[in-house]
């Protein structure tokens, strides 16, 4: 049969002694024994005990010296420890509840005050022990529900813009690829003095996802301009640009839905309706200008102007890799923000091993 009762480790050098303590002990705990401090160790070690009754005074391997490698071991840090001396002295107490001891029992030892202390102390235990497997648990479910939403949040995100690729034929993997320049831009750019306070983790994470919804607004858009064949005339081109306007808002009656203004949209909404603005005010929708672009838009604005130079078009031939990086830093201060073309050119080869990748054939 299983012995589930709680398993008592004494340690101490004198028979008579461990005799005595086992004799005490065996009618409610489990016990083992233990002559030494190496000892005591590595049976520990071999099966970590619920409780240590460690005396002090013992050759070789004295009890304090016992105690504070059994608390520096992360196995076995959490066992208590009560130790077992004749020395009263108030500094030696001291040195003991220094070393991690939770009590302190003197020779000759009290039968009453031993099994009230340990009774005490695995009870304690089993309460610190139900809480740490608890807080285990929640820390494990709040992750596996991050994880949940996350994934919600990202599938609801590229359904959204599945349907704008959808309806522009030459699109391909535009929305993957632009997803992943902006997540390694960004990723790069928090490595940098000026933006690693802003850009942490979660913030890089979330306006990667976020990426694709870029052009969300062009379901707006009429077909006839959408799949034209050619270059739009200056009536069609006005219109295309609607597309910003007609995306921010499709986000925002998407949180009025909601009922809330502070979403998992918030880069979504920047990055849809700022991504035509330039460093240089001449963009679209609002002419803004330098850092009152939003920077999830700045990086969208590279990664979008890249994917497009070096994607093929009814209408032209992709750019090579050197073209595009070219024309990119050719524009840093005037199309882009000057800060992140050098983040660009740090990691171009990479844009072009995800362009090769999402293209089916590598860009040269």
């Amino acid at each position: 049969m299983l012995d589930l009762r709680p398993v008592v480790l004494v340690v101490d050098d004198t028979p008579d002694n461990i005799a005595l303590l086992s004799g005490l002990l065996k009618e409610r705990y489990k016990v083992k024994v233990a002559t030494n401090g190496e000892r005591a160790l590595a049976v520990a070690k071999a099966a970590p005990p619920d409780l240590i009754l460690l005396d002090i005074m013992m050759p070789v391997m004295d009890g304090y010296e016992t105690c504070r490698r059994l608390k520096m071991d992360r196995e076995l840090e959490d066992i208590p420890v009560i130790f077992l001396t004749a020395k009263e002295e108030v500094e030696d107490e001291n040195k003991g509840f220094e070393l991690g001891a939770v009590d302190y029992i003197t020779k000759p030892i009290s039968s009453p005050i031993l099994l009230s202390r340990v009774k005490t102390h695995l009870t304690l235990k089993r309460s610190k022990d139900f809480l740490k497997d608890k807080n285990h648990f929640l820390e494990t479910e709040i992750s596996r529900r991050i994880k949940e939403i996350s994934l919600i949040q990202e599938v609801s995100i590229m359904s959204m813009a599945a349907l704008a690729e959808i309806r522009d034929i030459d699109t391909g993997n535009h929305i993957q690829r632009t997803k992943l320049y902006v997540e390694e831009l960004a990723t790069q750019l928090s490595r940098t003095p000026k933006y690693s306070s802003y850009l942490c983790q979660e913030s890089v994470d979330l306006i990667a996802a976020s990426a694709p919804l870029h052009d969300i607004g062009k379901v707006g858009i009429p077909d006839y301009i959408l799949q034209k064949p050619g270059p739009l005339t200056r009536e069609e081109y006005e219109i295309m640009k609607t597309h910003t306007t007609l995306g921010k808002e499709a986000i925002l009656r998407a949180e009025q839905l909601m009922n809330k203004t502070e979403t998992f949209f918030r880069y979504a909404k920047e990055i849809v309706y700022s991504h035509h603005e330039k460093w240089n005010g001449t963009g679209y929708p609002e002419g803004l200008a330098g850092e009152n672009i939003p920077l999830s838009a700045r990086l969208m604005a590279v990664a979008d102007v890249y994917d497009a130079l070096t994607s093929k078009r009814v209408y032209k031939d992709a750019m090579s890799h050197e073209q595009a990086v070219a024309i990119i830093t050719g524009d840093a201060g005037k199309h882009f923000d000057p800060d992140i073309v050098p983040v660009f050119l740090k990691c171009q080869f990479k844009f072009r091993e995800i362009s090769g990748i999402y293209q089916g054939e590598e860009v040269h």
